[in-house]
């Protein structure tokens, strides 16, 4: 398992990733801070929601190339590039999770995860 890498700041991490989502008109963003939930799996979750394939697609290019411009970092793993319903780009102490606006509901990753504090990013 890849250890979180030092100097790298979560938070720093999870700004340049907003400014990803933003870029590509994501919305209804939230950062949900982790780091006070027992057994979290990441300093934060960025969740935002996207309304078809290409914008989602869109989304995460723009997160992975903002996030290598701004903290130099890239992404651990990533996954859904092919269903396009739920694409994740893990950075280990930040984990971006981009929704088809239909599905997104459906796994309700704010009411799993109930304990963070959530920040909502206007549109």
């Amino acid at each position: 398992m890849a250890k979180k890498k030092k100097g790298v700041d979560s938070e720093k991490l999870s700004d340049a990733i907003v400014k990803g989502m933003q870029e590509k008109k994501a919305f209804d963003i939230v950062v949900m801070d982790l780091r006070k939930v027992k057994n979290a799996v990441a300093d934060y979750f960025v969740i935002c929601s996207g309304n078809s394939d290409k914008q989602l697609e869109a989304i995460s290019d723009s997160i992975d190339e903002i996030v290598f411009k701004k903290v130099k970092e890239k992404p651990w793993h990533m996954e859904g590039k092919s269903n396009k319903e739920w694409m994740i780009l893990d950075y280990i102490s930040v984990v971006s999770h981009i929704f088809r606006k239909d599905k997104r509901q459906f796994y309700s990753l704010e009411k799993l995860w109930g304990d963070a504090e959530i920040t909502e990013i206007e549109d």
